[in-house]
């Protein structure tokens, strides 16, 4: 037997503003989240955040140098809260992180053995950024893993495509949020 748990990555609106042209993506996120919670399953919303003066944040790391320029991904800002339609629900888990990962920099691995999780299931922006880091690592910690693959999206199309369909199958299930969803019933 199985426990999974829903990871939502970085749907902030800072990002998916960035990445996000396809207008039903959030609402398609909304139903995997919907899904999920009327399964009993914890639904983990996973923003990435800083201090404010970015004090985790080198002027090594090209990621965050430029995605930080200007003060951003602090509490207090807009850009860091999540996309508009997207609300987490009571009983759903927010998790902070620091890095692309996850896992790095934040309490997820600590809240999911509480739960006794075992399978991941994976959407996010980007894929090629926190989905792919997270799925390496959670592969590394031994999770099973899903990628819901129309519940990712990339900066390059080709990318994703490329990820979702010859190099996530090597260690995940990839599907649809519909056909993840239907298997919830």
């Amino acid at each position: 037997m199985t426990t999974p748990a829903l990871l939502l990555m970085d749907l902030q609106a800072g990002i998916v503003d960035r990445y996000v042209t396809d207008t039903g993506f959030v609402p398609r996120i909304t139903a995997a989240a919907d899904a999920a919670g009327t399964a009993g399953l914890p639904v983990i919303w996973v923003k990435v955040g800083f201090r404010r003066g970015h004090p985790e944040v080198s002027a090594r790391n090209r990621t965050f140098s430029a995605l930080t320029a200007g003060g951003g991904f602090v509490d207090t800002d807009p850009a860091s809260d999540l996309h508009p339609g997207l609300e987490p629900q009571d009983s759903d888990i927010v998790v902070v992180k620091r890095r692309v990962s996850a896992f790095t920099g934040s309490d997820l691995e600590v809240v999911l053995r509480a739960a006794d999780v075992d399978t991941l299931v994976l959407a996010g922006v980007a894929t090629s950024g926190v989905v792919l880091s997270t799925l390496r690592q959670a592969a590394d910690l031994d999770y099973r893993l899903v990628v819901l693959a129309d519940g990712c999206r990339d900066g390059d199309e080709e990318v994703h495509r490329v990820l979702t369909e010859k190099v996530f199958p090597r260690q995940a299930d990839v599907t649809t949020i519909g056909e993840w969803t239907a298997r919830l019933r």
